[in-house]
């Protein structure tokens, strides 16, 4: 865990945070009064079976979904009521996303994708920055067919950490992977985490990648159910899946 949890480190700090779907005549309770606080640099992975509610955290967390009830607010600003502009500027310049699929546009080489991004940033890094802290310049200049799903998934993450985010959201970055390419991909989110100082939340089905987190939170039924510090993170090599 990192050693600062003074306010001025706090990025996220959720209070009673609700979701709830409206179906028809029935409602899906997908949140049901998280309390949380997330803080720079950790590392954060969240466990739970499907229909446990990370994704619907996630989603809330980078401002892809609002609550139904409860409070979330992003370095003290109050993101519960924030108008759809107000949570576009939120994603574009606070909020880095990566999903399993990787959402490459084919016609554009890796380093064009990243470009994407970095036109529109406030402050980017250049996108051979961002694909060296991935360990892909000498794949630039490759197109998405010529890349494995690892590479793939390395140029996603290098297009999502371009714009400096302060807040890394990564929903089952390793779930259409095989073990070793899976490893390779978490050693770039590690590298990330450290050098960027990035508060980077994970979802994972996978309990064996708990161990690299600084903490780990147990979702179940909507609901935080057990949480876990790590006195040490293993890095993302050692881990055994």
């Amino acid at each position: 865990m990192p050693d600062d949890r003074s306010p001025d480190s706090l990025v996220f700090k959720a209070s009673g945070l609700t979701k709830v779907y409206h179906t028809g005549e029935v409602d899906v309770v997908a949140l049901n009064r998280v309390d949380l606080e997330f803080y720079a640099s950790e590392l954060v992975v969240l466990l739970g079976a499907s229909g446990s509610g990370k994704s619907t955290l996630l989603n809330i967390l980078g401002g892809l979904d609002v609550p139904t009830s409860g409070s979330l607010s992003y370095k003290g600003w109050d993101l519960t009521d924030a108008k759809e502009s107000t949570l576009t500027l939120f994603r574009r310049n606070c909020v880095g996303f990566v999903f399993q699929f990787y959402n490459l546009i084919p016609s554009l080489t890796a380093r064009e994708n990243v470009a994407l991004i970095t036109d529109i940033a406030r402050d980017p890094m250049t996108p051979d920055e961002a694909l060296e802290m991935v360990g892909l310049i000498p794949r630039r200049d490759h197109f998405p067919s010529q890349l494995s799903g690892g590479e793939q998934q390395r140029v996603a993450i290098a297009r999502a950490i371009a714009k400096r985010p302060e807040v890394l959201l990564c929903d089952e970055p390793t779930g259409a992977l095989d073990i070793t390419t899976g490893i390779t991909v978490l050693e770039a989110v590690e590298r990330i985490n450290r050098e960027l100082g990035t508060l980077t939340v994970i979802i994972t089905h996978n309990a064996a990648m708990a161990e690299m987190a600084d903490r780990v939170l147990h979702l179940s039924d909507g609901q935080i159910v057990k949480s876990r510090h790590n006195a040490t993170r293993q890095p993302a090599s050692s881990l055994e899946w």
